[in-house]
């Protein structure tokens, strides 16, 4: 599949079949994650992979949706805030680090047939609690992942002529 195939294809899933993820997919997801580039290559991240019923209960209480209950695993995208690069002016980095990180493991998981979702909207404190994270540590994103039991629809988009500018 060509990139812009896989990029079309790709989703917020928000029904996934009980399925499990097979170590094989998983470890073409993590091989992929770990190829994405970050600022002077920092890395300033940690994935937690979430498939015991124990994790995936506390995470559903960091983030209590129905869909969300319907995957069988999920990740947890943190960045590392002592080992981000900040740029002179204070601007740090890691955000778009893991940003770049994330979106390499959801658009290989569509490569292999896997849906995923970035959720945001979750309990960042909760989960840092619930997971005893070392206060360096930030969970920005949670990604369910999993076979899709849902279609794709159509993706509504500005148009290039919109949010490309020629200076």
């Amino acid at each position: 599949m060509k990139l812009s195939e896989i990029i079309s294809n790709r989703y917020s899933c928000r029904a996934y079949a009980a399925t499990e993820v097979t170590e094989e997919q998983l470890d073409y997801i993590k091989e992929c994650v770990r190829l994405a580039p970050s600022a002077v290559n920092k890395q300033p991240w940690k994935f937690h992979i979430v498939r015991s019923e124990e994790g995936k209960a506390k995470l559903r209480q960091c983030y209590n949706r129905d869909w969300f209950r319907t995957a069988p695993m999920y990740i947890i995208a943190s960045v590392l805030h002592d080992e981000e690069w900040v740029r002179a002016d204070g601007k740090q980095h890691g955000n778009i680090d893991i940003s770049i990180a994330v979106e390499h493991l959801c658009l290989a998981a569509t490569e292999i047939g896997l849906g995923t979702c970035w959720v945001c909207n979750f309990d960042a404190s909760l989960c840092t609690e619930l997971f005893n994270l070392p206060e360096n540590e930030e969970p920005a994103v949670v990604i369910p992942l999993g076979t899709p039991e849902c279609e794709i629809s159509p993706k509504k988009r500005k148009p290039t002529s919109e949010i490309f500018v020629e200076e």
